[in-house]
Order: C-alpha cells, then sequence, then structure tokens
C-alpha cells in the first residue's frame, strides 16, 4: 500500500468512476491507474469498486470506508507538506479562494490588491462557481479557501465562519416609475417583471422567502449567476434588478438608480469555510483577516482546533 494507490484510488471518484479521466488528471496510463487500484484491493482482500466487465459502475460498501480513510490519510499527507513549507518558505506558495463573480467582482478586489502587496511570491488563484462548487473545491483540496454567501453552512466537513452581513437593493433604469413611490413595497415590486440571481447564489433564497411570506407571486422575468448581467438587462429595460447592494456602483452605473430594500428582505452573511483540520498557511491567515478583520489567526485557528 502506497500514497500512490490512494491518489489513483481518490481521483478515480471525482471523476465519477472515470478511469480514462482520471488517468489523464494524473499525467499517467489508464492501466496503470487499474494496475495500481487491483493491486491495491488484493493487498486489502475486499473488491473496492463494483464492475461490469472492465468498467466500474459503482463503490462498494468496504470501499467507501476505503475511500474515506484514504482521504484524510491524504488530507493529513497535504497538511504535512504545507507544515513544512510554512517553516522553509513563509511568504511563498500557493494559495486559491474559491468563491462567486459577486464576491470576487465587488468584495475581494482590495483585498487581493493588499495580499499580493505584502505577498508578491505567493501565486494567488480566484476560482469562481456557484456555492456547491465551492464547497466541494474546498472539501477536495482544489481551493483553500472559499467565500460564499448560501449553502457553505450545510457541510459538516467545512468550518464557516460570518464575515459580514449585506442587504439587497432594487436596481432600475433612470425615471423609472419605481423611484416615484416614497417607500418601496413588495406589492409595487411584483407589478413588474424582475431580474435576479440563479436560485443558488447570493442570497437567492431570502428574496424567495420575503415574497413567499407576504402571499405574493414575483413576475422572475430572469435569473443570472452574476449582477453584471442583471444590471445589463435592466438597462434594456427588461425588468427591474435585485442585487447585492455591494453591487451597485453609482460611478460606473450611470444609467440606474438604486431603490434601497434593506426593508424588504432579510439580510444575508457573507461567510468563509475552511477544510475541517486542514492546515492553513499563514498568508492563508492573513488573507482571511484582510477580508473579514474579526477572524484574526486566533479566532480562526481555534475553529480549526489547530494551534499557532
Amino acid at each position: 500500500m502506497n500514497l500512490q494507490q490512494l491518489r489513483y484510488l481518490n481521483e478515480v471518484v471525482r471523476r465519477g468512476l472515470n478511469i480514462s479521466d482520471a488517468a489523464n488528471a494524473l499525467y499517467t496510463s489508464q492501466p496503470g491507474v487499474s494496475k495500481q487500484i487491483k493491486l491495491l484491493e488484493d493487498e486489502l482482500g475486499i473488491d473496492i469498486f463494483v464492475r461490469n466487465g472492465k468498467r466500474i459502475v459503482a463503490v462498494t460498501e468496504p470501499g467507501k470506508a476505503v475511500l474515506d480513510i484514504a482521504q484524510r490519510v491524504l488530507r493529513e499527507t497535504d497538511n504535512l507538506r504545507q507544515v513544512g513549507q510554512e517553516f522553509k518558505q513563509q511568504d511563498s506558495g500557493n494559495l486559491t479562494i474559491a468563491t462567486t463573480h459577486t464576491q470576487a467582482r465587488y468584495a475581494l478586489p482590495r483585498v487581493v490588491q493588499q495580499f499580493t502587496r505584502r505577498y508578491p511570491e505567493v501565486k494567488l488563484g480566484l476560482h469562481q462557481g456557484n456555492p456547491t462548487q465551492i464547497a466541494e473545491q474546498v472539501l477536495s483540496g482544489e481551493a483553500d479557501i472559499g467565500i460564499a454567501t448560501e449553502s457553505l453552512a450545510l457541510y459538516d466537513e467545512l468550518v464557516t465562519l460570518p464575515c459580514y452581513e449585506w442587504h439587497h437593493c432594487v436596481v432600475v433604469p433612470s425615471k423609472h416609475p419605481l423611484l416615484d413611490e416614497k417607500r418601496l413595497t413588495l406589492k409595487k415590486l411584483a407589478q413588474y417583471p424582475i431580474i435576479t440571481y440563479d436560485f443558488a447564489f447570493t442570497g437567492r433564497n431570502k428574496i424567495n422567502q420575503a415574497f413567499s411570506e407576504a402571499e405574493i407571486e414575483p413576475n422572475i422575468a430572469l435569473t443570472a449567476i452574476d449582477a453584471d448581467v442583471i444590471k445589463t438587462y435592466v438597462e434594456l429595460g427588461l425588468g427591474v434588478g435585485i442585487v447585492a447592494q455591494m453591487a451597485f456602483v453609482p460611478e460606473r452605473d450611470k444609467h440606474l438608480r438604486m431603490l434601497d430594500a434593506g426593508h424588504l428582505f432579510e439580510a444575508s452573511t457573507t461567510r468563509i469555510a475552511i477544510r475541517r483540520n486542514q492546515y492553513l498557511r499563514g498568508f492563508g491567515y492573513h488573507f482571511i483577516e484582510l477580508f473579514a478583520p474579526h477572524l484574526t489567526r486566533d479566532v480562526v485557528a481555534q475553529a480549526l482546533h489547530l494551534t499557532k
């Protein structure tokens, strides 16, 4: 039994039981992957996979237990590597952040700018995706830190910490009738086609919840995964937009007007997520503190059950 076999096993599962895809990702041959997994099965005396001919079609029950242990071993191996790098090259390495478009576009630029100035030798990567993809990337080790509003707290394997609260706003073209309203209501808003986030993104459940509790059926005309697309279609007159308030920038959105909607929709909370028991490099802690100053190294380390 060796780490290479565990990596092959883990990658096959990650690639949907496709050995060919796993071999390509590992820069090796398909027969090589199959041989190493078979050697591991022979050594353990169990079948890890259910096979139909040469095809792998499922993971066996004992295989699930093996996979769980293999993933823990690989995570701890990565932690060992990170410990070595921490003391060998404290201010160089890699840091990957998985986040949504809204966070990457509106919340992170200042943080990234400060971080890259402080750590010019750290290669920083930003992976954009929906909250489920973000959680999966952190769980798999593809990303070190996840930042999103929805879903992250649903994963027991992740440590999630609140960063900040934010509200939605309504954006409309200049001279839109809603601008004449003294106080915006859900009933008035529902009179117009609404353009807002896809269900998995940026507090959308809070929007649905507000209309549902008011027993009002909104006319959701169009959904998108980022605020820039939403604002583009609002400018074209296709409806009124509901976006995160941070996504409205007056000096850039000159053809639009913003209406406060803090009284209509419950506040949303952006969270950071880290894999439980992950060893986080010093510059990773610093990135989190730049993004959310109250999340100091001590606070995050305690949540991860780690010490300095």
